[in-house]
């Protein structure tokens, strides 16, 4: 079963000399490196490359499952793409071997626990929301867009269409905008302008 070793490392100035002597060890016949950030596969050309041209029953081996992804997501994203190609995963320094039921349930269990720690962290968000809210210091997200340019440019006459495009931002924001604290003159133009801006 040939083998084929993905080294990485996230800057310029680290080394991969470890990292290739054991994918060497393990029996890979071909090392793909590359120096790069793992948070995205964009970029790394390397990985795409290695990818394309892995065949069934191929290997693919790194060294720690960090080294081909950083997130939990992006890792069973590239486990599904090699289980289509009917390919390998190995890790030489985790018990990672997707060959093998071993292999699968402990990739397995690793997403199950990324998931229940990205539950705890959203319900420890919401939990630190409502407390600043029960202290009146919770402001919400920053506003997307500078409302009084907003009112400003509708004031030159231009419609949500024209000041969307000139803030770069979306026509609901405009709208939200014109539309908020119950601004009736300013409501009735707004629908005005929409109906010139966008025709029938």
């Amino acid at each position: 079963m040939p083998r084929y070793g993905y080294a990485r490392v996230s800057t310029t100035d680290q080394d991969l000399t470890v990292q290739r002597e054991a994918l060497m060890r393990a029996g890979c016949t071909v090392i793909r490196e590359e120096k790069v950030s793992g948070t995205s596969r964009q970029g790394r050309e390397e990985l795409r490359t290695l990818l394309e041209f892995l065949r069934p029953d191929d290997e693919l081996v790194v060294t720690r499952v960090d080294r081909l992804a950083r997130s939990i997501g992006d890792l069973q994203d590239i486990v599904r793409e090699l289980r289509t190609k009917e390919v390998a995963l190995v890790a030489t320094e985790q018990p990672i071997d997707t060959s093998t039921a071993a292999g699968k349930a402990f990739l397995d269990m690793l997403g199950v626990f990324a998931e229940f720690e990205t539950n705890l962290r959203r319900e420890r968000q919401m939990e630190g929301i409502a407390k600043a809210k029960a202290r009146g210091v919770y402001k919400g997200r920053k506003p997307m867009v500078d409302a009084a340019k907003v009112h400003e440019l509708h004031a030159q006459g231009l419609g949500p269409v024209a000041i969307a495009a000139e803030l770069k931002v979306s026509r609901s924001t405009v709208w939200r905008v014109l539309t908020a604290d119950g601004q009736g003159d300013r409501s009735s133009k707004a629908v005005a302008a929409v109906s010139s801006d966008d025709g029938p």
